[in-house]
């Protein structure tokens, strides 16, 4: 510290006191040079150290008080011969053997104090994981995160355990208490990235990871930070014998984490074993990602065993065949470096648009869909040609076939889709694509993301084995999800347009959408054309006693019908928008995109109170 006082310009230069203090240290006896800048004397006050400096260069001659002397402002402390030769050079440079004196000794141990919890202290733990094909949870976060922005919370943590084992060996053995987080960059825009280490403890919670956790939550809601969750690992962790609890029912880190829904978009990635509390976590989240070797589950092999429900490995409690068929995993990726792939190209639709991407040739829209109306066709190809290249991520492909849900992108803005599957069910909408549809429905709403639906569907599955999957319920799920959606939506019918299917393909009805048009293969009814005419015309059909001729007349009513309810006759009768060639598609789409509406960080609250999780 540099205080202020008074160099004479004499023959002998004297250093007052700056405040009144207690001497505690005379660097320098007499006779020795001084160099500019350097302390000449230390005061105390207010139990805090102060250098006094020397403003010049010299010699010491004389010092006039002593240590532990009280000295007032102003008083004498020491005179000081002008040196010619302060080889200071002016600058105030400190010498050059002080430059290169080694590192203090404050600053070294806490370098080596981080130093303990990296991959480069734990070879044989990193061996271990790349020896199972895995990546460590540091290494997961680098590759996440742009290089050199990556800040971490808590990396001198160390299990609750002082009670069972030394301080020494927690901390080498229990690293950031198995939880590695913090705030980085992905592709330039903060958020939150935090992994559970499998290698420390089984990747448990712990109840410093649960402090850690919620400093990090309470983070990303302040700022508004979108979060990765690597959920690797068990639940509680029955070691923590430092702290008096009985069940540590009273963790924040799930009711704060469930309270993120809706408020910023949350990422989870399971790899390897996630059971328990980690599972937990992972099941809030807006989208799952889950590797080829995940197994997940709400209890592990010991929690399953403890219930009396049998011995199971862990690889046959949820493996990722079981989670992408029943709608657990939104995307399945091969290996930990697939996922993390995954992560950044899906938080990538949270950042608002980008630089437009190519267009495919709109041209060969025109042909994707057959003209002959019941031949079936690929509506991922339909997908594929109307998006920008490249630019369309399909989610939970593994569940609930008829129905397709996924983000894209129209010059460079992005959007949800939700699409009927003719090659199931011919497109009819089952108890588990309504359930689909209308959870998607919510996480476009509560980001800002506009909706296009494809419609190709004969309407709801009927019958008493549709009836007991509940569809009443489930089917009504995208009537609420559609009828309350905030953001535009509008739709697009690519085939079959029939009946309170067809409604829900549009918020609920044709008019609720932005818009409604048909391509030129459109076609309409109250329900399906041959169902319709069976049931309308039942006594007329009934009175025609020759079977060919009841078949004949049938056929020219289901035609009549059909002529009836194509798109060009809905369209001329206003109750759709308009019939257009399907390479204008893309003009409509565009009017989906309001400029107006904020972006989902910029809002004050939630748009829902949170994304369905189912």
């Amino acid at each position: 510290m540099r205080n202020d006082h008074v160099m004479g310009a004499r023959a002998e230069l004297t250093v007052t006191a700056p405040f009144a203090g207690v001497v505690v240290a005379i660097p320098h006896a007499p006779e020795e040079r001084v160099r500019a800048g350097s302390p000449v004397l230390v005061l105390e006050a207010m139990k805090m150290e102060h250098e006094v400096l020397a403003e010049a260069g010299g010699v010491v001659r004389r010092v006039e008080v002593a240590i532990g002397e009280a000295v007032r402002e102003g008083q004498v402390l020491l005179s000081l011969a002008p040196d010619q030769e302060d080889v200071t050079g002016g600058d105030g440079a400190a010498p050059a053997s002080r430059q290169q004196a080694d590192e203090r000794s404050d600053l070294r141990a806490v370098r080596e104090r981080h130093a303990v919890g990296l991959d480069a202290a734990r070879p044989e733990a990193v061996a271990r994981r790349h020896e199972q094909g895995r990546r460590t949870a540091r290494e997961n976060l680098a590759d996440l995160v742009d290089e050199g922005t990556f800040v971490e919370y808590g990396p001198l943590l160390f299990a609750a355990q002082e009670r069972r084992r030394t301080r020494d060996e927690l901390i080498t053995r229990t690293p950031a208490d198995g939880l590695v987080g913090g705030v980085g960059e992905v592709e330039g825009r903060r958020c939150v990235a935090m992994s559970y280490d499998y290698t420390v403890l089984a990747g448990t919670q712990g109840m410093r990871n649960h402090l850690k956790k919620d400093r990090l939550f309470e983070l990303a809601e302040r700022s508004r930070l979108p979060v990765v969750l690597f959920a690797e690992g068990g639940g509680g962790r029955p070691g923590d014998v430092d702290m008096p609890i009985v069940a540590g029912l009273d963790c924040r880190a799930f009711h704060l984490f469930a309270g993120l829904s809706g408020l910023v978009p949350l990422v989870g990635i399971a790899s390897g074993f996630c059971f328990a509390g980690n599972a937990a976590l992972l099941g809030c989240c807006d989208v799952v990602i889950a590797t080829e070797d995940s197994s997940i589950g709400m209890g592990g092999p010991a929690m399953i065993e403890g219930g009396g429900l049998g011995v199971h490995a862990p690889e046959q409690v949820g493996p990722i065949d079981v989670q992408d068929a029943n709608g657990v995993v939104d995307l399945r990726a091969a290996d930990d470096r697939e996922a993390v792939r995954y992560a950044k190209r899906y938080l990538s639709y949270f950042r608002g648009p980008i630089e437009p991407g190519p267009a495919p040739e709109q041209e060969r829209l025109r042909d994707l869909v057959p003209e002959q109306r019941k031949r079936v066709y690929d509506v991922r190809r339909v997908i594929e040609g109307l998006f920008d290249e490249g630019s369309v991520l399909e989610l939970r492909r593994g569940f609930a076939a008829g129905m397709l849900t996924a983000l894209a992108r129209v010059e460079g803005r992005p959007l949800g889709v939700v699409a009927n599957d003719p090659r199931h069910l011919g497109g009819a909408i089952d108890a588990e694509g309504a359930d689909k549809a209308a959870r998607f429905l919510s996480l476009c709403d509560g980001f800002e993301l506009p909706v296009l639906f494809l419609c190709d569907t004969p309407g709801f599955m009927v019958g008493p084995e549709a009836e007991r999957t509940a569809t009443v319920r489930h089917f009504a799920r995208m009537f609420l999800a559609g009828a309350n959606l905030s953001v535009p939506a509008g739709t697009i019918v690519l085939r079959k347009g029939y009946g309170l299917g067809a409604q829900a393909m549009a918020g609920g009805g044709f008019k609720a959408p932005l818009f409604t048009v048909g391509w030129p293969t459109s076609e309409f009814g109250a329900m399906g054309l041959e169902g319709a005419v069976r049931l309308g015309m039942r006594r007329e059909l009934e009175a025609i006693a020759d079977e060919a001729e009841r078949e004949s007349a049938f056929r020219a009513a289901v035609a009549a019908a059909y002529e009836r309810g194509q798109g060009i006759n809905m369209a001329a009768y206003g109750e759709i928008d308009d019939v257009i060639d399907p390479a204008d598609s893309r003009r409509w789409i565009a009017m989906l995109f309001d400029g107006s509406r904020p972006q989902w960080w910029d809002r004050p609250g939630k748009q829902r109170p949170h994304v369905d999780a189912w």
